[in-house]
């Protein structure tokens, strides 16, 4: 597992490890390799400058040497013994002893300078023509008829007098030795006689040169050259070399940069540091070269520090990254899975890191911020379930709201029922009130008639009989139907009643709607944002209860003016049955009166008047029944249109109660919904317990 979690390149220790890592091994690989280009480039300064100073030493020597031997030349071209010498040996009328004499003279001065200098193989003076050689003793013979000994010669010709220096050769100048040498020659001017011209040659050893340069030294395998600047060897320590080309040569370019050393290949390749200097004397270049190897090996010895620092380095980085990956990665990593636990639900998650670094605040602010979190589910869990018993009473009492509405919806259609009945029986109160009146009038023409007419008394009373048997009949039915509107009167006075209890729950539920809206309110801005949406609902639940309760209000003041109407009916019914008594008392009395009319027609004329009298209270009432029962009508009609009012707000009612519980249920879903997102969370509460 430690293995697997240290190759997982997403962990940040992991990062920070690779980091550290790939920085301390990378900035020592670039140190270790700067500091060994540095060392080479100050070790390849160093050697090129002391190599360039040995060098120009070395070509000083050259050209002290080379400078000695012209300065010889120059003294033989203002020898005038010598100079008569030649003219001696040259002119052809010259005796032979004067010319044997002067050719002695000529070779023991030559043999004389040879002797001298070990450096010199051979001092010749040689005409132009070839025709006459005077050599120093030891010189070997002249190969005469040489074409490249002829160009030679016609250089030293074309040189007029001036010194010209000869490049190394294998076989000496004429090809006849078994050593190399340097030549240089002169013309030894004659301007009188020109044919008494002689050319000079001072062949030098090759070993001369070597000698010295025997104290230059390149390197450890280095090797010296002196060059011409076609790049042709002078001088080599590997005399098979002279008269070839050097692969190791100078361009003008290189002349030009003034640089004193410069680096290159040579033929296999191998790169080698190459110092020069320019002959003074004679244009020839002095070069020394050798392996940068020789030079770099001390530097070579740095890569194998470079190396073992780098090792070191790794080591060292390994060992840092590996602690930087306990302290930070490892905390980190724990850390990032605690929060994949809470981000699962798992609240009950702890960090224990013991440090008081950052990574131990953290820890610290993590395990204060489940805590908060832990501690805000609970509120909100609990919240969660004073709103939902909230949502529960809400739902239970917008039921009971929606079943006490259709209850006043009922029986406000049952008033309204008795209210058409009781209108209908009024109407019909009305009509018998009005026949009676009719029947009063005709009585009461017919009492007149009496008061005209006593002949016709027998039979208007058996008329008035007659009448006064259907007007018992008819009071007794007015007589009924007043029983019957004060029956109807006590019952919607009852109905009324009934309405005042329906309504006083029905204003409590209000109020206490209203005080739950208030309280899921409340417990909505506690919850935040996420009670915004129980802060929208209670609210419409707080419109809703004040519309129901201004409608109760309206229903029950109506109620009152209903009962109000209802008692005033009752109070009229009260005053007037014993009217109706007492008309039916009388109506039964003349009843009487008229079955007994043929036995007492004696006091017919006073009960006539008694009649007439009767008859007009009669009348008096029967209008007062008129005007009541036109009332009880009035009232009928106006209580019926309170009933219809009261039902259409009713049914208002009730459609406000269908939307509370409406409300009341989507508070209770809503309520189970944020109860089962909460339920996700794990948390411990006051008793340990989750």
């Amino acid at each position: 597992m430690k293995l697997r979690g240290l190759i997982q390149f997403k962990s940040v220790g992991m990062k920070l490890f690779m980091i550290l890592f790939v920085t301390v091994v990378l900035m020592s690989a670039i140190l270790g390799i700067s500091s060994y280009m540095m060392s080479k480039e100050i070790i390849r300064g160093q050697v090129g400058t002391a190599s360039s100073q040995a060098i120009e030493q070395a070509a000083d020597k050259l050209d002290f040497l080379f400078t000695e031997y012209e300065s010889i030349s120059r003294q033989m071209a203002v020898d005038q013994v010598l100079k008569v010498d030649l003219e001696t040996v040259t002119t052809p009328d010259v005796g032979i002893i004067k010319k044997t004499d002067a050719e002695t003279r000529i070779k023991n001065k030559l043999d004389a300078m040879k002797g001298s200098d070990a450096r010199l193989l051979g001092i010749r003076l040689v005409s132009k023509d070839l025709s006459s050689i005077y050599a120093s003793s030891g010189a070997s013979g002249a190969q005469k008829d040489n074409e490249n000994v002829k160009a030679r010669i016609q250089s030293m010709i074309d040189g007029a007098g001036k010194p010209v220096w000869i490049p190394g050769l294998k076989k000496g100048f004429f090809e006849s030795l078994n050593e190399p040498t340097i030549t240089m020659g002169r013309v030894l001017q004659n301007l009188k006689r020109p044919e008494a011209e002689f050319i000079l040659l001072i062949e030098i050893k090759d070993k001369a040169i070597l000698s010295t340069l025997s104290n230059l030294k390149i390197g450890k395998s280095g090797e010296v050259r002196i060059i011409t600047p076609d790049n042709v060897i002078v001088h080599s320590a590997d005399k098979e070399l002279i008269e070839s080309k050097s692969f190791i040569g100078l361009n003008e370019d290189q002349l030009k940069s003034g640089e004193a050393s410069f680096t290159t290949t040579d033929e296999k390749g191998i790169k080698q540091l190459v110092v020069y200097r320019q002959l003074q004397t004679v244009n020839w270049r002095l070069i020394g070269y050798a392996p940068e190897s020789d030079f770099l090996s001390a530097a070579d010895r740095l890569i194998y520090v470079t190396l073992f620092v780098l090792l070191f380095a790794i080591l060292v980085a390994s060992a840092i990254g590996y602690y930087l990956f306990r302290m930070v990665g490892k905390p980190l990593q724990k850390l990032s899975r605690l929060m994949e636990e809470g981000e699962r639900g798992n609240l009950k998650v702890r960090t224990n890191f013991k440090s008081r670094d950052e990574i131990g605040r953290l820890g610290q602010s993590f395990n204060n911020m489940l805590g908060q979190i832990s501690l805000l589910v609970d509120r909100t869990n609990g919240s969660t379930q004073e709103l939902l018993v909230t949502a529960e009473n809400l739902t239970k009492a917008s039921r009971d709201t929606s079943q006490t509405a259709g209850e006043i919806a009922a029986a406000t259609g049952e008033i309204a029922q008795g209210a058409s009945s009781l209108a209908e029986e009024a109407d019909k109160g009305t009509d018998l009130a009005e026949e009676i009146g009719v029947r009063m009038n005709r009585v009461a023409d017919l009492n007149d008639a009496m008061d005209e007419s006593a002949g016709r008394v027998i039979e208007v009373s058996r008329q008035g009989r007659d009448y006064m048997e259907q007007l018992v009949d008819k009071t007794e039915a007015v007589s009924r139907m007043t029983a019957m509107i004060e029956e109807n009167s006590g019952k919607l006075s009852r109905s009324t009643y009934s309405i005042r209890s329906i309504l006083a729950p029905m204003i409590e539920m209000t109020k206490q709607t209203n005080i739950l809206s208030l309280n899921a309110s409340i417990e909505a801005s506690r919850a935040g944002n996420a009670g915004k949406g129980f802060m929208v609902i209670a609210e419409e639940i707080r419109k809703l209860s004040a519309q129901s309760n201004d409608s109760i209000q309206n229903v029950s003041a109506m109620t009152e003016e209903i009962q109000a109407a209802i008692e005033d009916t009752v109070n009229v019914l009260l005053s007037v049955t014993p009217m109706f008594d007492e008309q039916l008392a009388s109506v039964r009395e003349a009843s009487e009166i008229f079955q007994n009319v043929s036995r007492e027609m004696e006091s017919f004329t006073g009960e006539i008047q008694a009649s007439s009298a009767s008859v007009k209270e009669l009348m008096v009432s029967q209008n007062a029944l008129r005007d009541f029962i036109t009332s009880v009508s009035s009232v009928v009609q106006q209580t019926n249109a309170s009933t219809e009012e009261v039902a259409s707000m009713s049914s208002e009612q009730y459609k406000v109660s269908e939307e509370l519980v409406r409300l009341s249920n989507r508070l209770e879903e809503l309520s189970e919904s944020l109860k089962q997102s909460l339920s996700v969370f794990q948390i411990e509460s006051a008793d340990g317990k989750q």
